[in-house]
């Protein structure tokens, strides 16, 4: 297997596929550099490399007790990115991942970056505060915690059936095989580090980071995502990355890189050739 060895002596596993270009791919919680296959497929078929790696604590990497959370999660990617002495990369990130990406240009710059893309992303900050008065209330967050102590399995279960994929809304188009593969991936994650990361995604504020981006920013965001609401999202971010252009997926959820993967790998596309 490809891997690292951090400086805290955490493995951690990526892919690399292609050659070209270099694309990088930040996953969303609990999963792995997997859920980025058909992106990284695709794309790797156009010409470009993809590197994928499983965050600390998840997929293949190592589980570590400690160092689960973002500025940690951010220091990984620039030892891997030194580490494969990786230039010019357009780095794409899901969800959790994509305040993997804007943590990352907030604490290390842009010297290794050419362009950068949020997918259904966390940033500016999922947590409402007294700041951030649109955003979900901690009693979400506590509840997403206890769930997963009480029966992690059945959670992740809950979670991909239902408002990941928004399969819970009227006339959608189910699949089971979505949901298996996603429950799968999220139970090789670590128990504990899957844990801590529900406060690293929901508490984190990237709203600095954000401001710091000084790339060609795509953001991407489904119109009725269930689990990183929109408005307290991607319409922020918009307004706080400078050079940011934003594409909303009509009735779109937070899964996209399955439900609209022929959409997104073709926005992927025309944004890395642009």
């Amino acid at each position: 297997m490809n891997t690292i060895t951090t400086k805290d002596g955490t493995q951690i596993y990526y892919k690399d596929w292609g050659s070209g270009p270099v694309v990088s791919f930040s996953h969303g919680w609990p999963l792995s550099a997997d859920a980025w296959e058909a992106q990284m497929f695709f794309l790797a078929s156009q010409g470009f490399r993809c590197i994928a790696h499983d965050r600390r604590g998840h997929g293949r990497s190592g589980q570590p007790w400690n160092g689960n959370d973002m500025d940690t999660y951010a220091d990984d990617l620039d030892e891997l990115f030194r580490e494969l002495d990786l230039n010019a990369v357009t780095m794409v990130g899901h969800s959790t991942g994509g305040g993997e990406v804007a943590r990352y240009i907030g604490r290390h710059g842009s010297k290794r970056v050419s362009r950068a893309v949020l997918v259904g992303a966390v940033p500016p900050i999922m947590l409402k505060t007294t700041e951030n008065p649109g955003g979900l209330p901690m009693d979400v967050f506590d509840g997403f915690r206890t769930a997963y102590l009480a029966d992690r399995s059945q959670f992740f279960l809950d979670i991909a059936s239902g408002p990941f994929y928004g399969f819970n809304r009227p006339g959608a188009k189910i699949s089971q095989g979505m949901i298996q593969a996603w429950w799968r991936l999220g139970m090789q994650t670590g128990h504990k580090n899957a844990y801590d990361c529900i406060k690293a995604f929901s508490e984190t504020d990237f709203t600095e980071d954000l401001k710091k981006i000084d790339v060609p920013t795509l953001i991407i965001h489904g119109e009725d995502d269930q689990v990183v609401p929109i408005a307290d999202s991607a319409m922020l971010s918009a307004k706080l990355v400078k050079n940011s252009t934003l594409k909303i997926y009509p009735g779109g959820a937070h899964g996209l890189a399955d439900t609209d993967k022929d959409k997104l790998n073709a926005d992927l596309l025309e944004f890395l050739r642009s």
